[in-house]
């Protein structure tokens, strides 16, 4: 927050503010289309994405912040949020609702309408409304708000005309005037007239966030008015204890009385309704004794058969086996070996662990298809409003392992690839919540790619997957549990808006499947020649010989054969390296049932590839990072040894 008002006019900006799970993002992206950057707010780790547009000959800039659900922050993207309205310098604010819980967003709406910005209200799945049987007279609305009111359907793009027209005939004079009770504003009107510096929101905004104590507004209100500071603090305080009431409560009552006012007339709901099939099938989502089920339905087709069948069997079967090792693979080779004379350079291009042969082969060949499908399969269930349902049904399950329901978007993300995963960690409220999720995913959570080698493999195994599904949930949950009273910190509250539950949209699925594969072109297929280059080397060099040999022994006590050390080796670089070569192992015949149930399991909780403990480093710092990867490590091996023993002792395989 600063305290001046930036003089930026360049280029006219678009931000959009509302709660979690209300469209904002699907509206961002019928503004800007696909092409949109993703990064890091400026001193922190929430991200923002930013996308340009052109309405009636004019360029803007749109951005879409981190749900919000006051204007006064509690979280670390509402922070940013608030950072994002009052520095950035917004032409235009839209405020994007949810047409089923008007009475419930309203308030926020108000708040924006005291700061002083430009406002448009978005009023959005109003298809979903009147499903419901709810009619909104939007006109009363406008009239009553005096900022334009849009009535919209995002998920459908209803509306998005509407808008547009909106932002380009946008009249700035236009301002919402509504008032609280008499007391108060005498209160708000003493406060805000001792106020003489330049803020980048109004007085009355100002003197409201003054009364219900934030901090940084106090801290900005000390620099801005210097030696006047010490009244202003002396004329809050003594309101405060004058009222001898929770003023921040007040306030809230207060703008909840604004908005029945507002709503009176606007909103009649028609009685004659029944439950719909989506708030049915919501319902059934949400219900333990059905949403459990549904859940295991979801991966079985999802996971087991889309992404591990087709992903991971026809699609690899074809790329792998037939186009690569039967036509481009030899091609290369041959000319590699006519053209280059050079020993060294051959093996760095062709060789057992070329860039081509290895590298390329993986990543497109073996890691491409199954990433692929996971992307599509994330983003079909996203774009239904599965997700918050999801984690509303797993809540009460993850509270005893120390996290809550938030904490299923990274789990779920950690089955694409645990690099992102351990990055969408920070949308957690707290570290200790961040430090379990992160110990999880680098233990027990396969990415897509390995997960798709891996169910393949052990798919043609009668009962080995289910072994591996056993070990790994039983893992999770223990570790988990035994996290949640190791770590210290305090367990955080929970609070999540459902999105309906609707068929996913086409146009919706393929922007998000294509934007997260343009995401692993450019961050993760890049690896996969930096982790070839390093495993020749340590070929060249002997280097590699020698961690093979040292990882022998392991692997005897493991009851695996030497050759195994190499897809351990192979696994830091890429777990998806590692699968592989487990899959290389069990095609040449080298592992039975029992061993490669054991190396399935090792592989799954082996340390994070390198990619993904680069990033842990990056949100955890050294020392939580190096203690991860020793414990994980540790456990790994000594998990691999018990379940060795005990299915040679049972005969189970």
């Amino acid at each position: 927050m600063t305290s001046g008002i930036s003089t930026e006019t360049r280029v006219r900006k678009i931000i959009l503010v509302g709660n979690p799970n209300v469209g904002k993002s699907v509206l961002f992206n019928a503004l800007t289309g696909a092409y949109t950057t993703v990064s890091n707010y400026p001193g922190t780790s929430v991200e923002v994405s930013r996308g340009h547009c052109e309405i009636a000959g004019t360029r803007y800039e749109v951005l879409d912040t981190p749900g919000m659900y006051s204007i006064l922050p509690i979280t670390e993207e509402e922070r940013v949020a608030r950072q994002i309205l009052l520095q950035e310098t917004p032409h235009v604010v839209l405020h994007v609702i949810d047409a089923r819980n008007l009475d419930r967003m309203l308030p926020m709406t108000l708040q924006l309408a005291e700061a002083g910005l430009p406002l448009i209200l978005v009023v959005n799945i109003m298809d979903e409304a009147a499903r419901l049987g709810m009619q909104i007279d939007l006109s009363l609305l406008q009239e009553k708000l005096n900022i334009p009111v849009i009535g919209a359907a995002m998920a459908r793009r209803r509306g998005l005309k509407e808008v547009r027209e909106a932002i380009a005939a946008f009249d700035s004079s236009r301002r919402a005037v509504f008032g609280y009770a008499t007391d108060l504003e005498r209160d708000i009107l003493r406060v805000g007239s001792l106020l003489q510096g330049e803020y980048a929101l109004n007085g009355r905004a100002l003197a409201l966030l003054l009364l219900q104590k934030d901090e940084e507004v106090l801290e900005l209100v000390r620099s801005a008015e210097a030696e006047r500071f010490a009244e202003i603090e002396q004329e809050v305080n003594r309101t405060v204890f004058e009222r001898r009431t929770d003023l921040h409560l007040r306030i809230n009552l207060e703008r909840k009385r604004v908005c029945r006012g507002l709503l009176d007339g606007v909103v009649k709901q028609d009685d004659r309704h029944g439950p719909t099939l989506g708030e049915r099938l919501s319902n059934l989502t949400l219900n333990p004794w059905t949403g459990f089920p549904i859940l295991l339905a979801v991966l079985y087709f999802g996971l087991y058969h889309f992404v591990g069948g087709f992903g991971a069997g026809t699609i690899v079967d074809f790329l792998e086996g037939s186009l690569f090792e039967e036509s481009i693979n030899p091609w290369v080779i041959d000319h590699a070996n006519r053209w280059i004379p050079w020993y060294w350079l051959n093996e760095l291009l062709v060789g057992e662990y070329g860039v081509f042969t290895l590298g390329v082969r993986y990543a497109v060949a073996l890691v491409l298809p199954i990433v692929g499908t996971f992307f599509l399969v994330f983003s079909v269930i996203e774009d239904t409003g599965y997700f918050p349902r999801l984690a509303m049904l797993v809540d009460r399950i993850f509270k005893r392992i120390g996290l809550n329901g938030r904490a299923v978007i990274p789990m779920v993300l950690g089955f694409g690839c645990d690099t992102m995963a351990t990055m969408v960690t920070r949308t957690l409220e707290t570290v200790r919540e961040r430090i379990i999720a992160t110990v999880l995913l680098a233990l027990a959570i396969p990415c897509s790619a390995q997960l798709g080698v891996i169910l393949g493999l052990l798919s043609e195994v009668p009962g080995a997957l289910w072994v591996w599904s056993l070990c790994m949930a039983l893992i999770f949950l223990v570790i988990g549990f035994l996290a949640a009273k190791v770590v210290p910190g305090e367990r955080p509250m929970f609070y999540m808006e459902l999105p309906p539950l609707r068929l996913p949209q086409a146009r919706n699925v393929l922007v998000k499947t294509l934007t997260r594969m343009q995401w692993y072109f450019l961050e993760i297929f890049p690896l996969f020649i930096i982790a070839s280059v390093l495993l020749w080397a340590g070929k060249m060099t002997g280097v590699l010989d020698g961690l093979v040999a040292l990882l022998n022994p392991v692997m005897s006590a493991l009851g695996l054969p030497s050759q195994a050390s190499a897809a351990f080796i192979f696994g830091f670089f890429r777990r998806d390296f590692g699968a592989a070569g487990l899959y290389d192992l069990q095609t040449a015949g080298l592992l039975s049932p029992v061993q490669l149930t054991v190396a399935a399991v090792t592989l799954t909780l082996f340390v994070p590839c390198v990619a993904q403990f680069l990033m842990m480093k990056k949100e955890r710092g050294w020392k939580v990072s190096l203690g991860i990867f020793a414990f994980v490590t540790l456990l790994a091996f000594s998990s691999g040894w018990l379940l060795n023993r005990f299915l040679l002792l049972t005969g189970i395989l």
